[in-house]
């Protein structure tokens, strides 16, 4: 077997024994931001007013509905992540949650990604950003509600390939 061979042989291995850490990984993540989620919107919830009083000193309109909304989307999104159902909607919602935090609160960080990126990630919607942008764009894995509707009603779903050979499995 020539050296090149060996080579792609061995990266095919590597790339099977890492492909079986996505799902495990996945499930951590939607664990633990799910119950980060979960307990931010849960304080909220218990500080409607002051959340309120912070939106209306953002100058974000409808600051008392907004506040329900977005406490309401971060507990009721939690839970749905740390169960993975829905998981791509309920990411797609809390990513956007996370931009207007940026964009709101922490706007010269977000716009100093490149000139100052220390600023960027240590602001506080970060972390949140990232995580549901993990599961919005690689989905909740195998170990999910989703995966198990997916099998169940998977005649009816229409999902990449990939992503069918993956949840048949």
């Amino acid at each position: 077997m020539k050296p090149i061979e060996r080579l792609a042989s061995a990266h095919g291995i590597f790339c099977s024994i890492v492909q079986i850490l996505r799902s495990p990984f996945l499930l951590a993540v939607r664990l633990y931001w799910g119950w980060q989620f979960t307990q931010t919107g849960l304080g909220k919830l218990r500080h409607l007013d002051k959340i309120t009083d912070f939106f209306t000193s953002l100058n974000i309109p409808f600051p008392g509905l907004n506040a329900h909304f977005i406490a309401c989307l971060e507990f009721v999104g939690g839970i749905l992540l740390i169960l993975g159902l829905f998981s791509r909607p309920i990411s797609l919602l809390l990513t956007g949650s996370m931009f207007v935090a940026y964009w709101t609160a922490d706007h010269e960080a977000l716009f100093s990604i490149f000139s100052d990126p220390g600023k960027f990630y240590n602001a506080d919607p970060y972390t949140f950003l990232f995580a549901a942008l993990l599961i919005l764009i690689f989905g909740p894995g195998l170990f999910s509600l989703d995966a198990l509707l997916t099998r169940r009603f998977q005649p009816y779903m229409p999902l990449p390939r990939s992503e069918m050979d993956a949840a048949a499995s």
